[in-house]
């Protein structure tokens, strides 16, 4: 009776648990392997990054990325970025692989907006948000790396920040003391006395 008990047990875990017990392993790279681009994102103040997801029980899944704008403490706006399972083409709708790539890339541009462009490996998306007058100090953060932050199934993560820098008691500023924190991120602005951030989740789901 025990021994049918133990595997009544690990058949259920195996149908039921697999995924929220699983863990995905995420690399990104903030270089270009092309150092005259390299160059060129320098210069026009582009933020450049690869992302990649791995793991084998990836394929399959279906993937939704939201965001939060922050202004003042404050979440006035949460929508979604992408969702692969509203794209309406049934090749795209999951991730076809044990790896998921995409390319990050954003700016601010010359009307005062912080415009990014998530780029996967057969379409791409474009969105545009409002940034503060002190757009040339933004910073596209990695939360999910700096704050080393587990990444599970059926779980929403934090992912990427478009965030203003924390200001030192001396004046000088700073973006990593805000990155480390991923986990308070939604407390930046009343910790930090940041005006205004973006806050980009992530989920993988079936």
């Amino acid at each position: 009776m025990k021994t049918l008990f133990l595997i009544l047990i690990f058949f259920s875990t195996q149908i039921f648990g697999q995924d929220t017990t699983r863990t995905i392993q995420m690399i990104s790279d903030r270089s270009s392997d092309n150092a005259e681009l390299q160059d060129f994102f320098s210069f026009e103040g582009v933020y450049y990054y690869k992302v990649k997801f791995m793991d084998k029980n990836l394929g399959n899944k279906k993937f939704h990325i939201t965001v939060k704008e922050v202004w003042d403490g404050k979440i006035v706006n949460d929508t979604t970025v992408f969702n692969s399972a509203d794209i309406g083409i049934k090749q795209f709708e999951t991730v076809n692989d044990t790896i998921l790539n995409m390319r990050i890339l954003s700016k601010v541009t010359k009307d005062n907006k912080l415009k990014m462009m998530f780029r996967f490996p057969s379409f791409s998306v474009t969105k545009e948000y409002k940034a503060s007058n002190s757009s040339d100090k933004y910073s596209l953060r990695n939360i999910a790396e700096e704050s080393d932050l587990e990444i599970r199934y059926n779980e929403k993560f934090y992912f990427l920040a478009y965030t203003l820098p924390y200001e030192r008691e001396d004046g000088s500023k700073s973006w990593c003391e805000v990155g480390v924190n991923g986990k308070e991120i939604e407390n930046w602005g009343e910790k930090f006395k940041l005006k205004h951030y973006l806050i980009f989740e992530m989920i993988f789901f079936d």
